[in-house]
Parts: structure tokens; C-alpha cells; sequence
């Protein structure tokens, strides 16, 4: 284990992070809202710190190995959210600093779950604070340095890549690790900045279109207003819907299509499923819920939005869907768990990967009543292997295992079982609302402090695919 590495990247981590404090500090500094010196505290002591570790751990050998860029993730991303809480805490929007580590938490991960009542009680630097995490976590913290800098010698930002990026495989879209991770955020830049244009010209103001834009991008959900999207124009609505379904798609897809390769981006089977699952489940919806609206375009609208911000696990609401028929909710968790595609910034269980397990299923019957003929798996034409079956079915284990365990320890707060079930979905899946107390009229607020630090561990596990934080469990790792 290349200890001194690990040690050396989070420190990297740590610098980039005091960097990327600095515009809500210039924020406080415009809007003179006194917060200045709580900026100035947490931008100091990351700074320090991941200077500190940087200069003490420097390595002579820069190589790592699969099982140090798992390491190396978890530990980040843990270390992320306990100094991103900082600006929280030292500016005291946020008193109790387990709150503002699950605020944090959640925003890196783009999972969007609150524990604020009053969320235009906060000043707009830490309103864009909030947001921003939602950005800065959505394609991978790690995949925007190795775009900057090269972090690992031998082939190791490989590794880093694929214990960092969402989905079962973390392929390359060019030879050099780097360069994937330069054209992936030029990707994300290029349509978080058009979507900032495109709600300017709704009439939304710059803020909150930088703070929405953030939160859209990174599949996030946190908003500036208490009624999430409720209160914006139907224009606002449209376009954010929109580009919450794009960004739930495979970014190999979009990468295909600047290339000219059309017929190739259009045979990738996720994306395909992906469409027509978000498509049907919106419109079984919309019918069940035409009922309660005055017109149908209402409804469309609603369902819509509502089946594209949980799917993609963005989190944003229009409509308080817990006042929903059992159908539309069910439709809605189902959704959660189901997400959206591998490669892309959402969360959840991917589409894929439910693509590949329903057909293992339909092979397994198949070996049942024919077993002299050998049947195979297959996704985007190419043959499955057993050792990623095994993979993906390991995952599907784990995944329920935690989300059993996870509901059964928060239980001990009291709440109903569907609050205590969609809470844990919704942190796991870095969907964000669940329902009941939990739901897009709740918050997270009235867990304790013990359930809240099972929620942050559930929110990055189910960011980092639950591989790289349940390896550190394991005694054999640290050997």
C-alpha cells in the first residue's frame, strides 16, 4: 500500500477545495454580509492542511494500484465533506457541525438532502457555497485534477477513474487517462454555461441561474428558494427538465456525437432504455395524476419534471408528489432506484446495470429449459463476462445489504417505515427527498446526530458505487 500517495492526493484534494471557496468568499465580500472572516477561517485551515500533508507525504514513487485508488476516493471524498462543512460551521449558518457535514456531504455527492427549514434564511455566499458543491462533486473531484495535473505515474489515474466514476465500467474515451477527464469536463462546462444562458433569457436572475445551473449539472437538487423550482416561470420549468434528462445521460454519448460518430451513440442500448423507461413512467404519471390539475398541460408538465429529477436523482420539485396516488408514488421510488445512466452525473443503481441483471435473469430461465445451449449476456452488442456478472450481482448484494442495515439503525429515531425506507433510498441513491417526513415538503432535520452520520456514509458510498468506502473495512487493504 503506497500509504504516502494516499496522503499526498488528499492533500492535492484539500488545496483545490480552499480554491474553490474563494468565489463564495468574494461573494461575502461584495453582499458586506459579515461572513467574510468565516470564509477566511475555512479557506485558511484547508489550505494549511492539505499543504501540511502535500509537503510531508511528497512520494518517490508515484505509482498506485487498484487497490490504492479505491483507498485514495473514499478517503477524499470523506475528507471533502468534512472540511467543505467548514464555511457552514464558521459562518454559524449552520451551528451544529454534524448538520453541516451532512449539508456538505450531501451537496458533494449530489445527493440534494436538507436538513434547513428556511433555506432563503442563508446569505448568497453560502447559498452559492451549497450549489456549488452540487457542481464540483457531479463529474468527480478527483477526474477535475487528473484533468489539470497528472496525479499517479504507471497507468494508476485509471484506477483513481474507475473508483470515482459512476456506472460498472469507467472506460477511456481517448488513450491517455487525462485527456478523457479534459473532454469530459469541457463536456460539463460546455453545457452547464448554456444552461445558464438559456434561463437568463427566461428571466431568471444570475444568481440563481449559476446556483440552479450548479445544482441541474450535477444531478444536485439544492435551490434558493424554499419551493425548490415551484415558484419560476413554466419556461424555467421546461428548460431544466430538459437538461436534467441530458445530464442523466452517458457523457460517452455525447463525446460520439461531437466526433460525428451518430450511429454509434444512437445503438448504445442504456441511453435507449433510459429514454423509454423516463418516458413511459412519466406518462402513466401524468394520467394518474390529471385528476388534481386543472388541465392536462399541468400535469404533463409536473410528471414530467418530477420522473426526470428523481430518475436522474437530481432532486429539484415542482409539485409535492407525497400527495401523490400509490401508483404515482410507487412509479416515483421505483424510479429512484432505478437512475439514470452509467457515465453520466446522476445516481442511483444505473440503467445498465438493470439492463444486464434482467437479462442474466431471462438466461438463467433460458440455461433452465435448455441446458445444452450456451446463452450469453449481452449489452451495446458485446458479450457480458463472468467476472462482471459477478461484479454486478456483488454490488446488487451490497447495495441491499447496506440499505437494510442503514434503515434498521435509523429506525431507532422514531419515524414512520416509509420515512425510514425512502430516506435511506433517496441518501443511497443521491436522489434527496423520499417521502412522508422526508419528502419534498420535509427535510432530514429531525434524525439524530447518529442517523445522520449513517446518511452522509450512505450518501458517498452510493456517489462512489459503495466498492471504494466498504473496502475500508477490510484489514487486508491496510496490509
Amino acid at each position: 500500500m503506497n500509504k504516502r500517495m494516499i496522503v499526498y492526493i488528499t492533500g492535492i484534494l484539500m488545496i483545490i477545495e480552499a480554491i474553490l471557496m474563494l468565489p463564495s468568499a468574494v461573494i461575502s465580500l461584495m453582499e458586506s454580509d459579515g461572513l467574510i472572516m468565516g470564509f477566511a477561517k475555512a479557506i485558511g485551515l484547508t489550505a494549511g492542511a492539505g499543504a501540511l500533508c502535500a509537503y510531508l507525504s511528497r512520494p518517490k514513487n508515484t505509482t498506485i494500484y487498484a487497490r490504492e485508488g479505491l483507498v485514495t476516493v473514499s478517503v477524499g471524498w470523506i475528507v471533502l465533506s468534512l472540511m467543505g462543512a467548514l464555511p457552514f460551521w464558521f459562518t454559524r449558518q449552520i451551528p451544529r457541525y454534524v448538520d453541516a457535514f451532512f449539508e456538505t456531504a450531501s451537496g458533494f455527492t449530489t445527493t440534494g438532502a436538507s436538513i434547513l427549514t428556511n433555506v432563503e434564511a442563508l446569505s448568497r455566499s453560502v447559498l452559492f457555497w451549497r450549489s456549488f458543491t452540487h457542481w464540483i462533486g457531479g463529474m468527480g473531484v478527483l477526474v477535475f485534477i487528473m484533468a489539470v495535473v497528472p496525479l499517479a505515474a504507471g497507468g494508476g489515474n485509471i484506477h483513481l477513474m474507475k473508483a470515482e466514476s459512476p456506472g460498472f465500467e469507467a472506460s477511456k474515451l481517448v488513450p491517455r487517462t487525462g485527456s478523457t477527464a479534459k473532454i469530459l469536463y469541457l463536456i460539463y462546462l460546455g453545457m452547464t454555461v448554456t444552461l445558464v444562458i438559456l434561463l437568463r433569457a427566461g428571466g431568471m436572475d444570475l444568481f440563481s441561474a449559476l446556483c440552479l445551473s450548479f445544482g441541474t449539472a450535477g444531478t444536485g437538487g439544492f435551490g434558493v428558494l424554499n419551493d425548490s423550482i415551484g415558484s419560476y416561470s413554466n419556461y424555467c420549468k421546461i428548460v431544466i427538465t430538459v437538461f436534467m434528462t441530458l445530464f442523466g445521460v452517458n457523457f460517452s454519448f455525447y463525446y460520439l456525437l461531437l466526433k460525428g460518430r451518430v450511429r454509434d451513440a444512437l445503438r448504445n442500448e442504456e441511453v435507449r432504455w433510459y429514454l423509454i423507461i423516463y418516458t413511459a413512467f412519466s406518462l402513466i404519471i401524468t394520467f394518474s395524476i390529471i385528476g388534481r390539475y386543472s388541465s392536462f398541460g399541468g400535469a404533463l408538465l409536473d410528471s414530467f419534471f418530477q420522473v426526470s429529477s428523481v430518475m436522474t436523482t437530481t432532486g429539484y420539485s415542482t409539485a409535492n408528489f407525497d400527495l401523490w396516488p400509490e401508483l404515482s408514488k410507487s412509479l416515483m421510488v421505483l424510479a429512484m432506484c432505478i437512475g439514470a445512466c452509467a457515465g453520466s452525473t446522476g445516481g442511483g443503481f444505473k440503467v445498465s446495470r438493470v439492463i444486464v441483471l434482467f437479462k442474466y435473469a431471462c438466461v438463467t430461465v433460458q440455461d433452465a429449459l435448455f441446458p445444452n445451449r450456451v446463452h450469453r449476456v449481452k449489452l451495446n452488442g458485446r458479450n457480458i463476462d463472468d467476472p462482471l456478472l459477478r461484479s454486478i450481482g456483488g454490488y446488487f448484494a451490497l447495495y441491499v445489504l447496506i440499505l437494510l442495515l442503514s434503515v434498521v439503525v435509523i429506525s431507532a429515531d422514531g419515524y414512520d417505515f416509509t420515512t425510514n425506507v425512502t430516506a435511506v433510498v433517496a441518501t443511497l441513491n443521491n436522489i434527496g427527498p423520499g417521502l412522508n417526513a422526508v419528502g419534498a415538503a420535509g427535510n432530514y432535520s429531525g434524525y439524530g446526530a447518529f442517523s445522520k452520520l449513517v446518511l452522509c456514509f450512505d450518501m458517498i458510498a452510493g456517489r462512489l458505487e459503495l466498492l471504494p468506502m466498504m473496502v475500508l473495512f477490510s484489514r487486508r487493504i491496510w496490509k
